[in-house]
């Protein structure tokens, strides 16, 4: 059998790693500074992290959500702590695309509606509902395309205005857009969107997968507008690279036995890992330190020749650059030995690095940066 050749490949086989570094199977070291698309969140290889997955896995590793997991409600006490959702409730997945599927079901469940309202440049996933409400069509098969979903642009209070009425069943805004250019959703707009949602019964979902969990400054990217939307959706960094991703739920939206259901969600080896990201975030003040080197990168950024534009928060920034981003990215990654992302439709480069980088990897990567621009 052979792989079924959809990932278009790096010539790089990675065989170790350590905080914001890769080794390949050369010996050729790399500075990551796209974390595998924002997962890696607290370094990879964290020893308070390995431990903790290896005494659990000496323990066990699996078994199905009909037992009592008292790490589950671990968990979400320490998600509630440090989010501020205290009294929200947590359901447990495996993936970003799968908490976005069970939002929107969610939400449909609890006020009987199906129209969504999405937004252009959205990336909520790759199933059924979650690639329906992605403004992707290439993504999308034909069986995709039967939801009833309306995409409005960005930050457009007067197209939201228009199209928000009784019938629509929820909201869905990532609280920065990560696929589609590191796209900010203005202060303004989420408060509209979250005002409207309550006058007409609506669901207001934040899609936080890529933009949540300290990566912006504030554990969500939504708090830096002080809205509180009645869902939302995690995965990525939650795990550090395990596979786990969840649902936060609005305490009005009431559970019944069998509405959600999930076989590896919320396994003891995932709330093992998650548990110690949420510990290491805490205990080194991870989220403090992503504002503080993604401010200074920012300003930094700001005064290089050759960038159109810079756009982020904390340590999710985007780099519009004048000459071809994906020339620049290319040359960085095989020249400077640094990953970065990329979103072709903005002509940016996009940084999602560990949150424990320090001034020494911004450093590189900024002189990489200016060196290779100027060669392109």
């Amino acid at each position: 059998m052979k792989l079924f050749d959809v990932y278009p490949l790096f010539n790089i086989t990675p065989v170790k790693a350590s905080g914001a570094y890769i080794w390949d199977d050369k010996g050729e070291k790399y500075l990551d500074l796209y974390g595998g698309h924002a997962v890696i969140s607290i370094g990879h290889s964290h020893p308070y992290y390995v431990q903790k997955i290896e005494e659990q896995l000496h323990q066990i590793a699996f078994y199905s959500n009909a037992v009592q997991m008292p790490l589950q409600e671990v968990l979400a006490k320490k998600l509630g702590h440090l989010s501020g959702y205290h009294d929200y409730q947590l359901f447990l997945c495996n993936s970003g695309t799968e908490a976005n599927e069970n939002a929107l079901k969610l939400a449909s469940f609890h006020n009987g509606r199906k129209k969504i309202i999405a937004f252009k440049d959205s990336f909520h996933g790759r199933t059924s509902l979650s690639v329906g409400a992605t403004d992707d069509a290439k993504l999308s098969a034909n069986i995709n395309k039967t939801h009833d979903v309306v995409f409005l642009p960005l930050n457009d209070i007067d197209a939201f205005e228009q199209e928000i009425n009784e019938e629509v069943c929820a909201v869905i805004v990532e609280g920065i857009q990560g696929v589609g250019g590191i796209n900010i959703p203005s202060n303004e707009f989420l408060k509209t969107i979250s005002q409207a949602c309550q006058k007409h019964g609506s669901m207001f979902i934040l899609d936080e997968v890529q933009s949540g969990y300290g990566r912006t400054g504030k554990f969500f990217a939504h708090q830096h507008s002080d809205v509180a939307p009645h869902i939302i959706t995690m995965a990525k960094g939650m795990g550090n690279g395990f596979p786990v991703a969840s649902v936060a739920i609005h305490p009005d939206i009431k559970a019944s036995h069998g509405m959600l259901g999930t076989t590896f969600g919320g396994n003891y080896l995932a709330c093992a890992a998650s548990i110690a990201v949420l510990d290491v975030i805490e205990q080194e003040d991870l989220i403090t330190n992503a504002e503080n080197i993604g401010n200074y990168l920012i300003a930094e950024l700001k005064t290089i020749s050759g960038i159109k534009e810079i756009r982020g928060q904390g340590l999710m920034i985007g780099i519009e650059t004048e000459k071809d981003a994906k020339a620049i990215r290319s040359k960085l990654l095989s020249e400077e030995k640094i990953f970065t992302g990329f979103s072709s439709g903005k002509n940016t480069i996009r940084l999602l690095p560990p949150l424990n980088i320090g001034i020494t990897e911004a450093d590189i990567f900024l002189k990489a940066l200016i060196k290779t621009i100027n060669h392109i």
